[in-house]
């Protein structure tokens, strides 16, 4: 029987580069769903989490070399369902080093395989969710079987890179082929919330994420997180479930959590029974959760959430320009529906993480200024501004090759880590109006304009105390981040 190393690699610090300390420290949660699941299998499996034992690259590939594994399996996700890309060089870089069979799964390798192969020092690729394609490339290590019966495993035959014959097919009953999370690989205390996510409480550990669903039916232009799932559609881990799993959280000591679905807010069945599960509990959780403006409608649910002990939602507004949402099919809605959807969650005590995304296709110097200024009026306890980037896996990437935008892994580009969104190298798109300068440095000032507010710190005092403003203030102390692009 085969021995397997499941690596999540170092990448945190070049992905959040001087904000490091701010970002959480997440359990890697796929990393523990195909562990559980191969051993489920009876593999024996082992988990290297570099990020949470603060190891370099050369560090981890040292420690995969001692561990020996007949397989070491690199799950290539980020503490966001669109930060693959910039994970991938510091794996790229323990494997080079580390010298051992391997493959790479997760939202890049899916979206491109052939080049993750073709250009990276991996002995295999996965594409889709990956657990299968291990398990069968473990049994062709036994010799069950050959390479060509493995389900989305791409490999080299004769110096060519050659596909899958078997395409990867869906997990359809979740909780019966992926019904465990892998808690037991991971010490909850080691971990940690962003800093925001803990306002008001005395530490930001433990810390746990636990997913409840897989994929979106959405299709907005700049996603890429159904590159795993090969389309739109969603799938969903029954509350009976995902109850036993925050009972195994709350036996652990875990406060703070997070559902990293891209859409938990979606299905109020779904939302209606985890909750009352979660209330029947008792447990003392902080949890927070993905939603769109137009699933924050229901009033009674959201009160319900509050009780569940969900104390925040990261609500994707993205834009204050409707034409420029519309430009990405993000939604129908308009900006009286953005304002009444936040105000309704806030409403029951439970905070917003608006998310807004500066440069796309469609934007100019006052539509980002209109967006900016929404975000003000909203004064949102937490906000996230991002610069528009054509992650692979999303149309966005797609139409943004077609219409010859620089890429960061074109010729003279930083390479993969230009699509980390707080990275010295950082690369956004440009777009029909603006540079991809303009966009950055726009986007920079926006984020120090919101939070150095006496509006802003006025409510957060009120809200969590002395202590939360001082945690922003030693934020904004550090400085705009050092930008090659703007320097």
């Amino acid at each position: 029987m085969q021995t397997v190393l499941i690596v999540n690699p170092p990448a945190r610090s070049g992905v959040y580069g001087q904000l490091t300390n701010l970002a959480a420290v997440e359990i890697p949660v796929w990393a523990g769903i195909i562990a559980n699941y191969l051993r489920h299998h009876d593999y024996q499996v082992e988990v290297l989490d570099a990020e949470v034992e603060g190891l370099s690259e050369v560090q981890t590939a040292k420690r995969i070399r001692s561990a020996r594994p007949d397989l070491a399996v690199f799950t290539i996700y980020g503490q966001q369902p669109s930060a693959s890309t910039q994970c991938l060089p510091a794996a790229e870089g323990v494997v080079r080093d580390a010298g051992v069979r391997s493959i790479a799964l997760g939202t890049h390798p899916s979206a491109l395989p052939l080049k993750t192969l073709r250009e990276g020092p991996w002995t295999y690729v996965a594409q889709g969710e990956g657990h299968r394609t291990v398990r069968g490339l473990l049994q062709v290590l036994d010799g069950m079987h050959g390479l060509e019966g493995v389900e989305g495993l791409w490999r080299w035959v004769d110096n060519k890179v050659v596909g899958p014959k078997v395409s990867p097919m869906n997990s359809i009953d979740l909780d019966a082929e992926l019904g465990g999370r892998g808690f037991s690989f991971f010490d909850f205390d080691q971990y940690r919330a962003h800093n925001w996510h803990a306002f008001g409480y005395p530490s930001r550990s433990p810390y746990a994420s636990l997913q409840t669903s897989l994929g979106c039916p959405f299709a907005c232009t700049f996603c890429c997180i159904n590159a795993p799932f090969g389309g739109t559609g969603i799938r969903f881990w029954s509350p009976g479930n995902v109850s036993k799993h925050f009972y195994q959280l709350g036996l652990r000591g875990v406060t703070h959590v997070k559902i990293p679905d891209e859409m938990f807010l979606l299905n109020p069945r779904h939302v209606e029974a985890i909750c009352d599960a979660l209330i029947d509990l008792r447990g003392d959780f902080n949890i927070w959760a993905y939603a769109r403006v137009d699933t924050c409608r229901n009033e009674r649910l959201l009160e319900k959430m509050k009780r569940a002990g969900f104390n925040w939602l990261g609500i994707g507004i993205e834009s204050g320009s409707e034409h420029v949402r519309d430009g990405v099919a993000k939604g129908a809605f308009g900006q009286l529906e953005i304002v009444t959807a936040v105000k309704k969650v806030q409403a029951q005590g439970i905070a917003v993480g608006a998310n807004y995304i500066f440069g796309l296709p469609d934007d100019t110097i006052e539509t980002m200024q209109g967006t900016l200024e929404l975000a003000c009026e909203l004064n949102t306890e937490w906000a996230n501004f991002y610069c528009a980037m054509a992650y692979p896996g999303s149309q966005l990437h797609k139409d943004a090759q077609g219409r010859g935008w620089r890429l960061p892994e074109d010729p003279g580009g930083p390479g993969w880590i230009g699509y980390s969104q707080h990275n010295y190298e950082t690369l956004p798109l440009p777009t029909e109006h603006l540079s991809a300068a303009e966009v950055l440095r726009f986007r920079d000032a926006a984020f120090h304009y919101y939070f150095d507010r006496p509006e802003y710190f006025s409510m957060l005092e009120r809200k969590f105390g002395e202590a939360a403003v001082q945690q922003v203030q030693d934020m904004l102390a550090k400085g705009p981040i050092r930008r090659r692009l703007i320097r």
